[in-house]
């Protein structure tokens, strides 16, 4: 059937039984292609379908063959299939052209066409090899997924690669206060910053490359002029062939976050007690002004530092171990530290210490509080030193009633004597007279 025709990229072959190797070929491939194929020429009209293009459409062969394209679809998209014949005739190919072709059953069925040149011995353009994609399927998925994002309670977008908005949900708008009409089609640069735009297009290049970014942040300006901190989780949009072709966005309002944070911070900064903020590597984040005084460090001495800095190999290990404690109990208890001061002091203290939280309650550190155990250890060595003096005042006293007790047994014996030396007297008195 291809006798006279070549197909892009293949040159005309050696005759064998009045057919070109290349001929023969195409008409293997063409007939054995899971998906539908067929030939056209430059005015639409049907030259060769395989099986499939039946299957799908459900006529025969000769309802089929040497009819024009416009018999199966709309007038409109006639015009649109006529205009990608000369997208075909100019650049050898057209992409994703959308058919929606009328089957035997009166059934419309959503397909994409991706059409390549097809051309004579001599190179010439003289019709159209295309490909048809059942999509329902995948508008089935697709109409799954824009109900789960218009329906979504967080706000979620859909944007291009380059940040076109290409579908907002409700929450959006509610979010922003724009209507639809101000959001869609509009770079994302119109709601944030320069800085924040080119931080999202960086973004994009990591969806691209890795297919998700996790918590960028984000500040888009509202219709009512106020700046709103949120953060994007997104991952990447696919074509059918998986080549990513944008990224579906989801923001998470943070203003109420961001207040706890603030108050959380405040504690922190005024709290009495040392304080301290560490990854779950030991590495301090944050410390309040009781933590400067209580080591004698400047803030640039402390920050970003490992507490291994301040305690011992030993007790460096002890800390990781309570952070491990952290992790799987949320808390530890009165773990005991020694860090070294500026001054060369070591300074005992106890560490309570609970989990440091991200939004979606993942542990990613410790809130460390400090208990400066300098002057309790004082009382309990003063308790100790009175304990000690007050034993040997009670060994003293025991000696001394010892000396008491035994002069007190030597003077009733001597009482005793006397009294028995008086009766004698007595009685020799007695018998003298």
């Amino acid at each position: 059937m291809l006798d006279n025709f070549v197909p892009t990229g293949s040159v005309a072959g050696r005759e064998t039984n009045g057919k070109s190797h290349g001929s023969l070929d195409a008409d293997i491939i063409i007939k054995n292609a899971p998906d539908p194929i067929f030939i056209s020429d430059l005015e639409g009209k049907i030259l060769l379908a395989n099986d499939a293009v039946y299957e799908l459409l459900g006529f025969r062969t000769d309802e089929v063959l040497e009819q024009s394209l416009s018999r199966f679809i709309s007038p409109e998209e006639t015009r649109e299939f006529t205009a990608a014949l000369r997208e075909v005739i100019e650049r050898s190919a057209t992409r994703n052209a959308r058919l929606n072709p009328l089957t035997a059953s009166g059934e419309i069925i959503p397909t994409t066409l991706n059409a390549s040149a097809l051309r004579d011995a001599d190179g010439k353009v003289i019709g159209a090899i295309g490909i048809l994609r059942d999509m329902r399927e995948l508008d089935k998925v697709r109409a799954f997924s824009d109900s789960l994002i218009k329906n979504a309670p967080d706000p979620i977008f859909v944007s291009d690669l380059e940040g076109k908005i290409l579908q907002a949900n409700d929450a959006v708008y509610e979010l922003l206060g724009f209507r639809t009409d101000e959001v869609i089609e509009q770079s994302l640069s119109r709601f944030i910053s320069s800085e924040e735009t080119r931080e999202f297009l960086a973004a994009l290049k990591e969806v691209i490359e890795k297919g998700v970014i996790r918590n960028t942040r984000l500040s888009p300006l509202t219709a009512s002029e106020e700046v709103i901190p949120t953060t994007l989780n997104a991952s990447a949009l696919r074509d059918p062939d998986g080549k990513v072709i944008g990224a579906i966005g989801i923001l998470r309002d943070m203003r109420e976050l961001d207040k706890a944070r603030a108050f959380s911070d405040s504690l922190i900064k005024n709290a009495p007690d040392p304080i301290f903020v560490s990854d779950l590597e030991g590495k301090i984040l944050q410390a309040n002004d009781a933590v400067y005084e209580l080591l004698g460090f400047r803030s640039d001495e402390v920050i970003e530092q490992s507490l291994s800095r301040f305690i011992s190999a030993e007790e460096t290990r002890e800390f990781l171990a309570a952070l491990k404690e952290v992790i799987e109990r949320g808390a530890t208890r009165n773990a005991r530290l020694n860090p070294l001061s500026a001054s060369g002091e070591v300074i005992p203290t106890t560490l309570n210490a609970s989990a440091l939280r991200d939004p979606d309650g993942k542990v990613i550190g410790a809130i460390g509080i400090l208990r400066d155990m300098r002057a309790y250890e004082k009382v309990v060595n003063d308790l100790q030193e009175s304990k000690s003096e007050l034993q040997e005042k009670i060994l003293d006293l025991e000696k001394f009633e010892e000396v008491v007790v035994g002069r007190e047994l030597k003077m009733i014996a001597l009482e005793k004597e006397i009294e028995t030396l008086r009766r004698e007297i007595e009685k020799l008195t007695r018998g003298t007279n």
